[in-house]
C-alpha cells in the first residue's frame, strides 16, 4: 500500500465511522451541539439529517464516545422493523431478554425501566440512526415513549438521525403530534470548498502527515468540484488519488493524480450528467458521445420514457436533481445509479429504503445483461445494449408521449402504501 511509501501510519481516507478522524467543521460542530443538548435539558428531542456520506454516523459514534457514564444508551441502527420489533430492539439493549414479549409487556417493562433509572440519577438516551426507514406506526410508538415522565422532567431523550426523507416523514399530517415534540432540527449540509481542504488536511494529519501537505492547494477546487463537499465521497476521490500518485512514484497528490482518479472511477463533472433522452440532431457535443446502452422505464404494462446511456454515471431517484425522476413514494431521493463504460453497464444501490432487485433478488451492485429488468419500487428498467450500427432491445409495450429532451421524469403517485409497515403481533 502506499503508507509507506507517503509516510503515514494509518489509511486516511477509510469509510468507516472512525471518530478519532471527526472533522469538526461548523457544521458538524453544530449538530455535535445539538446532539449534547438532548443530555442537558430535560425535553431533550432532537433530529439531525444529511445527505447520504455527510458524516451522521461519525458525528454519533464521536458523541456517543464522550457520554457520561450515567447515561444509558440505546442505539438502533436496523430501522425496517415493526413496531413490535422496534420496542424489542430497545429492551434487548438495555439488558432485557424481551423476545417472547407481548406488546403490553414490553411496554410495561420499559415504563418500569426508564423510571428507575431516573430514580437511581441516570439518564436514558435513545440514538436511532437510519430513522428515515421508520414506518409511521414505529414513529408513532416513539412519539409515545417521548411522553413518559414523572411530576418534574421527562425520562427520555431521544436523537433521530437520518437522511433528508426523514424530515418529509415528520412533516406528514399523521405526524403532527411527533413534530411538536421535537426540540431541534438540524440539516448537516455539505461542506464548503474551503472547509473540504481542512478536512481533507485534517485525516491526513490524524493518519501521520503530520504539516506535511500531500495534496498540492489547485487539487482542492477540483476535489470539490466533483464530491459536492460530501464526505464520503470526499475519502473516495482523495483515496483513489492517493493510489494513483503512489503507482507514478509521486511523493504527493497533484492535479494529474486527481483527474487519474476521477478517471479511474469514472466520476463526470455535476454540470455534465448524463442527458438521459436522444439528443437533437445539432447537438455535436453529444454525437461526440454516442450511447453504449439503453433503459426503458415501464410500470404495470405502460412505457413511460426511454433513456440512453453513455459512458459514465446515470442517477435514479425520486427528485428532480436525478438523470431519471421517479416521482413515488417507494423511491428514495437518490435511489441507485447505472455506471456505464464501453464494455456495458452496472447497476448499484445508493442505499435506498426498498432496494433494487435484479432476476428476482436484491443486489447492492451486478452487471446487467441485455434483457435483464431492474425492479425500483413498482417500476421496471428494461436495458439493452446500443451500438452505432445496431440495437439490441427486448419487446415493449406501447409507450406514452414523453418529452424529447431533458431529463426524464416519470410521476406516479399510485405508491399510497407506508411501505415500512408490517403488522403488530
Amino acid at each position: 500500500m502506499y503508507l509507506e511509501h507517503f509516510k503515514l501510519t494509518d489509511l486516511p481516507f477509510r469509510l468507516s465511522p472512525d471518530p478519532a478522524y471527526l472533522y469538526p467543521s461548523p457544521i458538524h460542530s453544530r449538530a455535535k451541539a445539538y446532539m449534547e443538548s438532548t443530555v442537558w435539558f430535560t425535553d431533550g428531542f432532537v433530529v439531525i439529517t444529511g445527505e447520504i456520506g455527510s458524516g451522521k454516523t461519525t458525528l454519533i459514534e464521536t458523541f456517543l464516545r464522550e457520554l457520561d457514564q450515567n447515561v444509558v444508551v440505546a442505539q438502533i441502527n436496523q430501522t425496517q422493523i415493526s413496531p413490535i420489533e422496534f420496542l424489542q430492539t430497545m429492551l434487548a439493549h438495555f439488558g432485557f431478554s424481551p423476545f417472547k414479549m407481548r406488546k403490553a409487556e414490553l411496554l410495561a417493562t420499559l415504563n418500569a425501566f426508564l423510571i428507575e433509572q431516573y430514580a437511581n440519577g441516570r439518564k436514558v438516551l435513545l440514538i436511532v440512526d437510519e430513522a428515515q426507514n421508520l414506518s409511521l406506526k414505529v414513529l408513532e410508538e416513539v412519539r409515545l415513549l417521548s411522553g413518559v415522565e414523572t411530576t418534574r422532567e421527562k425520562v427520555l431523550r431521544i436523537i433521530l438521525a437520518g437522511q433528508p426523507e426523514l424530515n418529509e416523514k415528520l412533516d406528514s399530517p399523521e405526524l403532527v403530534q411527533l413534530r411538536q415534540r421535537v426540540r431541534l432540527r438540524f440539516h448537516l449540509s455539505a461542506l464548503s470548498e474551503d472547509n473540504a481542504a481542512e478536512y481533507v488536511r485534517h485525516r491526513l494529519r490524524v493518519a501521520g502527515a503530520g504539516d506535511r501537505e500531500l495534496f498540492a492547494a489547485d487539487t482542492f477546487p477540483l476535489i470539490h468540484r466533483y464530491t459536492g463537499g460530501i464526505p464520503r465521497l470526499i475519502n473516495t476521490l482523495c483515496d483513489t488519488s492517493l493510489l494513483a500518485a503512489y503507482t507514478q512514484d509521486h511523493l504527493s497528490v497533484g492535479i494529474e493524480d486527481v483527474n487519474a482518479a476521477i478517471a479511474e472511477l469514472q466520476w463526470q463533472e455535476p454540470e455534465l450528467r448524463t442527458t438521459v433522452m436522444p439528443s437533437p440532431p445539432d447537438d455535436t457535443a453529444r454525437q461526440q458521445r454516442p450511447p453504449v446502452g439503453q433503459v426503458v422505464l415501464a410500470v404495470n404494462g405502460t412505457v413511460l420514457g426511454e433513456s440512453l446511456l453513455v459512458p459514465g454515471r446515470f442517477v435514479i431517484g425520486r427528485t428532480p436533481d436525478n438523470d431519471l425522476q421517479i416521482d413515488n413514494r417507494f423511491v428514495s431521493r437518490h435511489h441507485a445509479q447505472i455506471i456505464t463504460t464501453e464494455d456495458g453497464s452496472w447497476i448499484e444501490d445508493l442505499n435506498s429504503t426498498n432496494g433494487i432487485f435484479v432476476r428476482g433478488k436484491r443486489v447492492r451492485r451486478c452487471r446487467l445483461q441485455v434483457g435483464d429488468v431492474a425492479m425500483i419500487g413498482t417500476h421496471e428498467l428494461r436495458y439493452s445494449r446500443v451500438t452505432p450500427e445496431v440495437t439490441e432491445s427486448v419487446p415493449a409495450a406501447p409507450r406514452v408521449d414523453t418529452p424529447a429532451v431533458g431529463r426524464t421524469r416519470a410521476v406516479t403517485q399510485n405508491g399510497d402504501a407506508d411501505e415500512g409497515d408490517e403488522d403488530e403481533e
